[in-house]
């Protein structure tokens, strides 16, 4: 019975945190392809790049989904146990506390090694990789050449926004379209034809426009300057590039573990806090999902999303602190996983201690 029972428990568990970790992640990815799509415009990135950097993206969101995915499948598996008086049936039929933790146990050991191969080593290569796929592909958007029937925009100093009509026999465009702001005024040029010219370091473009007109003012002022010309020669700065990562979480961890400098011992000890973070929370969730009769089946979500935000700001801050040197490196982020054992342990077993105590005789 008790293997049984064990099995149930487990895949009552593990459907939960999928759906729970599903519907979260999903979240995330709504928000980080709005923010690739929006950059993938602004710097013109390939479109074979765009979904690598989201798939990258959502790789880096899920060692941050697990942790609470799995307190939140654990605290509504258990809590529809109970609801449903499942739970009162088994523990009436002698079922022990060990019996419902070891699939919850088995099940938090498998989720914590992925997690640990995640923070620790999948992770950083996961950050290397979209930096340098940004890099390449602001590097591919900067000398690319301007494509007819498309806007092209130049981010950086001097930005501008340019579109040809057309491409002529000679190479150059045709019916080009120009807007730019410069010194605080907003700048739109037309001309019947131009050329499109880049430095060698890819650092400037320049713009020839033939027989044109250029329209310069400031939106919702009256005063306009219009100047017609036969050649105009507009310049356009782009952001400069860095091939190296810097990024201190694209770093590897062996390298992390050699190094002294408090900000790179921080980035140490938050990756291993998360995978102990899931063990905690997991071991926490059971006590924290019992009911009490006529208490709904989502009646323990609030306390069990309440001991996250507290775990997680606590582990955020300790991070900040070991990397300004406030808090000695030697204690880690340890003491945040004693400190919010030591809470939840309060939080879950003092109501029913207190209530014990006033219902005693006064004999």
């Amino acid at each position: 019975m008790g293997r049984i029972l064990g099995r149930y428990v487990l895949k009552e568990v593990l459907a939960s945190w999928l759906v729970v970790t599903g519907v979260l992640l999903i979240i995330l990815l709504t928000n980080q392809m709005a923010r690739v799509l929006a950059r993938a415009a602004e710097f013109q990135y390939p479109q074979q790049v765009v979904l690598e950097l989201i798939g990258l993206g959502a790789l880096q969101d899920v060692s941050i989904l697990m942790p609470i995915g799995l307190l939140l499948g654990v605290v509504l598996a258990f809590g529809r146990l109970y609801h449903d008086s499942e739970m009162t049936a088994a523990l009436a039929c002698g079922v022990g506390t060990a019996r419902l933790y070891w699939p919850v146990t088995l099940l938090a050991v498998c989720v914590t090694a992925i997690l640990a191969w995640l923070t620790l080593d999948l992770g950083p290569q996961a950050v290397e990789r979209s930096l340098s796929l940004r890099g390449a592909a602001l590097r591919a958007g900067q000398f690319a050449p301007i494509s007819p029937g498309h806007f092209r925009t130049f981010g950086g100093s001097g930005g501008a926004v340019v579109y040809a009509e057309g491409l002529n026999p000679d190479g150059s465009l045709s019916h080009v379209f120009v807007e730019r702001e410069y010194d605080g005024r907003v700048q739109v040029a037309v001309a019947d034809r131009a050329r499109h010219a880049l430095a060698a370091d890819g650092s400037t473009h320049t713009l020839t426009l033939y027989n044109g007109e250029r329209f310069e003012g400031v939106p919702g002022s009256a005063e306009f300057r219009i100047v017609r010309f036969a050649e105009h020669v507009i310049p356009v700065q782009v952001p400069q590039l860095t091939d190296a990562v810097t990024t201190l979480e694209a770093r590897p961890t062996r390298e992390l573990l050699q190094s002294s400098d408090p900000a790179e011992r921080a980035e140490l000890h938050w990756r291993i806090a998360l995978p102990v973070m899931c063990i905690v929370l997991t071991l926490l969730a059971v006590p924290l999902a019992h009911l009490r009769p006529r208490q709904g089946r989502f009646a323990r979500v609030w306390l069990a999303v309440l001991v996250y935000l507290v775990y997680s700001n606590l582990v955020s801050a300790g991070k900040v602190w070991i990397a300004r040197g406030t808090l000695p490196e030697v204690l880690g982020l340890w003491w945040a996983h004693v400190a919010v054992v030591l809470l939840a342990v309060v939080v879950i077993y003092a109501p029913g201690r207190l209530a014990r105590w006033r219902n005693q005789s006064p004999a």
